[in-house]
């Protein structure tokens, strides 16, 4: 595996982008399972524990995936699905007035663009430093 700046910054975007939805899983939506599905209930999404258990799924794997940089296409994948459902359900700017409105717009458009980072990887892979690189480094020497 080359070590190189690219790589490096690779690894480190991955990781910022990845330890947001690992954390709200593990500090938030494990732990609070029911009333998070209680919330979720009350947004209007349908069968609201099922729809949790596989948003916790998503994002765990997704974040992992991404961390690691295994299959990173895949992971940021499951991660944009999510996060397009939960910022269509929790963040609809467009049903709100005054400064709720405002203040689900910078929601939606912080969603929006770590969307696009995530697209950037299921565009581009994993870059450097990942297990996808190293893989497919030996691949080429095998």
């Amino acid at each position: 595996m080359n070590v190189s700046w690219q790589g490096a910054a690779s690894l480190a975007a991955r990781l910022m982008i990845a330890g947001i939805f690992v954390m709200s899983a593990v500090g938030n939506k494990i732990p609070n399972f029911s009333g998070v599905a209680e919330v979720m209930a009350g947004e209007g999404v349908p069968a609201p524990k099922v729809a949790l258990a596989g948003a916790i799924a998503f994002l765990v794997v997704g974040g992992l995936s991404l961390a690691a940089g295994y299959r990173a296409r895949i992971g940021a994948g499951l991660l944009l699905v999510f996060l397009a459902l939960a910022t269509y359900y929790f963040h609809d700017f467009w049903n709100f007035d005054g400064p709720e409105k405002q203040g689900e717009m910078i929601q939606f458009l912080k969603n929006v663009s770590l969307m696009g980072g995530l697209l950037f990887i299921v565009a581009n892979g994993a870059g450097g430093m990942s297990l996808d690189a190293r893989s497919a480094a030996v691949d080429t020497d095998g």
